[in-house]
């Protein structure tokens, strides 16, 4: 093996593939173009990571094209994902293992994507603490960022860093290679980086380092900000700052050929009891929470004050809604099976929106047991048009069985009736 690796012209460590492979298949994710799947991929393990591996030594692999499909966003409308096939996940990470590191040793602090140690909720942490120094926030929002992105600049950006003439190589062949849509369409493409691929965020973050985290850094040191992919605020001391530094954003990005979105960047003044003036926006949206002025509590004192704080958006309570709803909970599952079924999103909303201002999220998963109520009225005969008496019966489930949904280890129980009935049927 290691004589027909020296034979190679890129020394590439079949382990590495390897462990790739390992990677995606623990990721799942569904198949490109070509129809296979990752359990299809399996069948014939060695035969193709061998192939893949003898491809990628050689200089002969090509990647296939990429499978466009729309989703739906939490905003409205919808957002091109585009899904690479099986083996070209894998040798993307193949890439990502190689690069990563390097990378992340250049980048900001306050950017937060798709770094070990680093999340949305740190980001969020940061903001908030922020928001209570700074009077004001530049909350950006970049027209299309993954499907714009330069590719000279960016591999511009990429020889800086990476030397390596087979990721070079590979990096460029996968941000040339074109869509295929559903109707089997082909789309060239000459810019942007694919949402769905698994090289894609660690290219966009590394372009944005240069565009805006490394620039700011030089230019506007005094001015902190958190970053999260594309999703950006920055915090200002002043009305008059933040209105200079959107213009000179605005400039810099369109220099990288970049646009900001002028209907959704907007200037917001973080309304608390100690700012006493008034402005029309004082609230802002940022990684699924909305920042704005909210009653809390000072627990030395005892006493209550209006903070800017950060809480569950509703657009974040909508999409929770919506899925609710798509489960369809039907009267042929039982108690176990409900609890399967809502158990990953529950405990994932509730680690993740829950961790500021919780009591927000409380009437959403309310509504939760009040699907649950109506799972019961189809199922059981003796509650039929009943739904208080059904509620009543779930009471004494939870009774029974308190930690039987995750949401009652939280105490989101059939007990809390902050809301009345008629309040949660019509959130669900």
């Amino acid at each position: 093996m290691r004589q027909e690796q020296c034979n190679k012209p890129f020394s590439i460590s079949k382990h590495t593939v390897y462990d790739a492979w390992k990677e995606v298949k623990e990721n799942k994710g569904s198949a490109g173009i070509d129809a296979v799947s990752i359990k299809d991929y399996a069948q014939n393990l060695s035969k193709n990571l061998y192939k893949l591996w003898n491809r990628m030594s050689s200089g002969t692999y090509f990647p296939e094209a990429v499978k466009l499909v729309e989703i739906p966003k939490k905003t409205g409308g919808k957002r091109p994902l585009g899904i690479p096939t099986v083996v070209d996940r894998i040798a993307q990470t193949v890439v990502v293992m190689h690069i990563t590191e390097r990378l992340d040793k250049e980048f900001h602090n306050d950017s937060y994507a798709y770094r070990a140690g680093r999340n949305a909720i740190a980001a969020i942490a940061t903001a908030r603490e922020r928001c209570w120094r700074y009077d004001w926030v530049l909350d950006m929002d970049i027209s299309k960022f993954f499907d714009t992105i330069d590719h000279h600049l960016l591999m511009r950006a990429v020889k800086t860093h990476i030397t390596e003439r087979w990721i070079l190589l590979y990096i460029e062949r996968w941000l040339k290679v074109p869509y295929l849509t559903v109707q089997s369409e082909r789309v060239e493409r000459t810019m942007g980086v694919p949402q769905g691929s698994v090289i894609g965020p660690v290219l966009a973050n590394l372009f944005m380092h240069y565009v805006f985290d490394k620039w700011m850094q030089i230019h506007y040191p005094q001015i902190p900000f958190e970053r999260y992919a594309d999703d950006t605020i920055c915090h200002c001391r002043t009305k008059k700052e933040a209105e200079n530094l959107k213009i000179i954003i605005t400039k810099r990005l369109e220099a990288c050929k970049l646009k900001l979105n002028e209907e959704k960047t907007r200037m917001v003044y973080c309304k608390d009891s100690l700012r006493k003036e008034n402005h029309a926006e004082i609230a802002f949206d940022f990684l699924g929470y909305t920042f704005r002025p909210r009653k809390a509590k000072n627990h030395k004192t005892g006493k209550f004050f209006t903070g800017f704080l950060p809480a569950v958006s509703q657009k974040s309570k909508k999409h929770i809604h919506e899925t609710i709803r798509k489960w369809q909970l039907n009267s042929k599952k039982d108690f176990i099976e409900l609890d399967t079924q809502m158990e990953a999103s529950v405990r994932g909303w509730l680690n993740y929106y829950g961790k500021f201002y919780p009591s927000s999220l409380n009437a959403t998963l309310q509504a939760l047991n009040y699907a649950i109520v109506r799972w019961a009225v189809r199922r059981y005969k003796r509650f039929k048009g009943s739904i208080k008496r059904a509620w009543q019966w779930l009471i004494r489930r939870w009774k029974n069985n308190p930690k039987l949904f995750f949401h009652w280890c939280r105490g989101i129980t059939p007990a809390y009736f902050k809301l009345k009935p008629v309040q949660i049927r019509r959130a669900v």
